[in-house]
Order: structure tokens, then sequence, then C-alpha cells
């Protein structure tokens, strides 16, 4: 039997009430130790509020509350359930949950609710991922893309893909094995004309996919340039709010600073570096080390030149280094006398896309904004698509190089069983996209990254 677990459901602190919890065979008896109503738990009908107060195990009533009952699989976790509404605040909540583990429950750990529900079939792999989207969505575009995956869509579009692939996988089989037959029960051509229209289909998922994993993720950016060139100013006029400090002592930043904001719906994931120069200060060392990091593991770089001076050798190293790297270019200062033009740049610079702004004055910060938006969709408007994950987008991209070697080695007619082996191979990449056969460690990693009580 399973464990009866419990957590809280809502947010730690004061407000209307406090959701408690309870999931596993045997759970209504377990909350009629602490509950008095009118009738016992097990006496109501399941999925009505009852009225109620609770006692701990030395006879004391400390919260009036309303619980529900959840027959087994007709709860979140299919499960036997219960849920108590607390008073909001600290101490009821906690104080019913105390009472609960003193009679038999423990715990949760974070996602096990969920984790419950796909362990029991009541939702598939890519639904209990897009629960987690759901819950840490930034934008309404966002919002819509996990609410699709959670609604099973995106799954279904899987299955369906996963079933053609084993039904040409099957017609391969059979002429592997009766050779003799002259026509064989699927042609070159008819084989060549599946694969193709199989890629067709993955990779126009695929990009609904990444469509969605920007709207879920958002668009990592990390604002690098030498020390005192306007960097946390940038930050600064981006948010829209002083969470950097500014200063002109070179080297004042540190450590790096992360924050977020939406543009036309797509987060953007800002991060301020320390300015990058050779230093003997082995604090600041530290500091220059992790914005190369941050620069190399970043989806853009906005690169700082301060307009006021000359270009230096600092500026010109950096400009080696990310010219293979998708970057902007932003001349700061531009409010100020300048040593630096729009056209020298260019001419330094000429694959790079340059904008001019004043970080002091917000000028020119919107079309910043949109610059960075569209050297990632392409100036396509994201909408629409499914609210992924890297790791689906990772399974689905090696799926979709299988049948690519697939369609090779049947064209260039080097055997079936050679493009069984790779469709098997794709077939194994969807598998895991939906979670069938998941191992522990794969789960352990997916449900870690939820809160306790989801």
């Amino acid at each position: 039997m399973e464990d009866i677990i419990t957590a809280l459901a809502t947010a730690w602190g004061e407000g209307g009430i406090a959701v408690v919890r309870l999931s596993g065979e045997g759970s209504v008896l377990l909350a009629d130790k602490i509950f008095t109503g009118q009738k016992k738990l097990a006496e109501q009908p399941a999925r009505f509020l009852t009225l109620g107060r609770l006692r701990s195990s030395k006879g004391e009533f400390f919260d009036e509350v309303l619980t529900v009952r959840f027959d087994k699989g007709a709860s979140y976790t299919a499960e036997e359930s219960v849920e108590i509404h607390c008073h909001g605040g600290l101490l009821p909540a906690q104080k019913c949950m105390e009472e609960l583990c003193s009679m038999g429950a423990r715990l949760a750990q974070p996602g096990e609710f969920t984790r419950r529900a796909f362990v029991n079939g009541r939702i598939d792999l890519p639904q209990a991922e897009a629960v987690l989207g759901v819950i840490r969505a930034e934008s309404d575009e966002a919002l819509y893309a996990s609410s699709r995956t959670l609604q099973g869509s995106f799954a279904e579009k899987l299955r369906s893909f996963l079933d053609d692939i084993t039904g040409l996988a099957a017609f391969l089989e059979v002429d592997l094995d009766f050779p003799e037959e002259d026509e064989g029960y699927i042609t070159k051509t008819d084989s060549e004309k599946r694969l193709e229209d199989l890629i067709s289909a993955g990779e126009a998922l695929l990009a609904d996919c990444r469509s969605g994993l920007i709207l879920r993720e958002g668009i990592k950016t990390a604002i690098i340039g030498r020390p005192n060139v306007g960097k946390s100013s940038l930050l600064n006029a981006l948010l829209k709010e002083d969470r950097a400090i500014v200063t002109s002592v070179p080297g004042t930043t540190r450590d790096r600073i992360e924050e977020t904001f939406t543009h036309k719906g797509i987060p953007i994931r800002i991060i301020d570096t320390a300015g990058i120069r050779e230093t003997m200060d082995e604090v600041e060392c530290i500091g220059v080390n992790q914005s190369i990091k941050s620069m190399t593991e970043a989806d853009l770089r906005v690169w700082v030149i301060d307009a006021g001076d000359e270009l230096t050798a600092e500026d010109m190293e950096l400009g080696r280094r990310v010219s293979s790297m998708k970057h902007i270019v932003v001349l700061n200062k531009s409010d100020m006398p300048q040593k630096i033009s729009l056209d020298q740049l260019k001419m330094s610079f000429p694959l790079s896309r340059i904008v001019s702004v004043s970080a002091l004055k917000s000028d020119g910060i919107e079309e910043l904004k949109d610059i960075m938006v569209n050297e990632i969709t392409g100036g396509i408007k994201v909408t629409g698509g499914y609210g992924v994950t890297s790791r689906q987008i990772e399974c689905l991209s090696a799926a979709l190089t299988s049948l690519r070697e697939t369609l090779k080695i049947v064209s260039e007619g080097l055997g079936n069983d050679l493009a069984i082996t790779c469709l098997s191979d794709s077939r194994s990449e969807l598998a895991k996209l939906l979670g069938i056969d998941a191992t522990e460690n794969l789960l352990d990693t997916i449900f870690s990254q939820f809160c306790v009580g989801k």
C-alpha cells in the first residue's frame, strides 16, 4: 500500500484559506481522526464541502474548517484523497499536518502528488511536465501553450506519430522475414514516401514545440561588455526599475544579477554580468569568469559599447569572441558627446546588428527589446505551440534524426535490418518523451523541480 502523504497545497503565509492535501488509501479514515462534523467524512458524499472542526490528539479543538473527500479514481492523484480548508496562516495548517503525521501520514516530497497522478495513469508524462509550465507561466501566451499540453493534445500527436513509425517498422520486418516474396509487402518508393511524410510531420511538431519552449523558458540574454560601459544602467532601463547598483567606478558589478521581463508575450531572462577585462583582483577575476560562462550559455548576447570612448583592445577582443554567437551590439550613452559613431561600428563589425541607446534616458530601449525578440524568433510572432521542456525538445529532435537516417538507409538500399534498427531508436526516443517505461531517475529529475504540495 502507498504511504498516505500530506502537504500544504496553497502558499505559505497569511491568506484567506490554507488547503492541506492528503492522498493515499486510508486518507478519509485518517482525516476523521482529527475532524469533527455532523457526520464522519466517510459517511459524507464525495466532492461535497463539509463544515467541522479540527481537534488535536489531546482533544483540543484548534480550527474550524471545510473538508472535502475524493474517491479513488476521481481525485487529482487518482487515489483516495482529502482536502482540509483551514483558516489562512502558518499555524493552523502546520498544526493540521503535524497531527496527521503523528497518526500515520508523512510529508510529501516535491511534486509527489503529480507524480502519483502520472503513476496511477490519470495523466501522461507530457501532461505532468505541463503542470509546472502552467504554474510558472509569465505571460498569457506561455499559459495557453502549457495549457494545450496539459489538456493532452501534444501527447495525442506524439502517440499518433509513434503509431505511424511502428506501422512502417512492421511492414519492413515482414519484408525481412519473408524475403522470398517477389513484390514485397512495401516497396522502396512507398517506404521513402512514408518516411518523408513522417519527417515532415515531425518537423512541424518540433517547430510548435520550439515556439512553446521560448514562451515557457524565455530568452536567456547576457549583457556583456568591458567595465563601466553602462551594462547595469541598461539592465535598469530594460526592467524600468533600479535593480543594479550604478556607479562611475569600474568593476562595481561582481556578482551576476538575473531578472525577467516580458516583451510581446515572451519572457526575457536578462543577466547583468561583471565587466570583462584583464584583472589581478581575485574577486573580480571570479566575476569575469562567471561573465564568460554566462556569455557562452546564453541564447542571446547584448554587447554594450560606450559611445563616449574610443574602441579599445578589450572591445575588439570581445567582438572577436561574440562574432560566432547570436548577439546585438548596443552603442550606449547616445545622449553624451560621442567618439564612436554607428557608421564606425558598422565598418568594424559589419555582420552585427547594432542599435544606439541611452540607458540613462531610456532612449532606444523599446527598439532594443524588439530587436532582442526578433533575433531569436526571426521576426515571426510566437503564438500557439506546446509548452514543453528542453528535455522534450531533445527527445523529439533525436527521434527525427533517426528518421532521417532511416530514409538515407532506405534510399541507398542498405537493408531493412538497418532501417528497422534506426526506426527502433526513433520509437525509443518518443517512448521516453511519453514516459513509457520511464526510469525512477528520470521521474526523480522531473518531479524534483515541483514545489511540495503539487
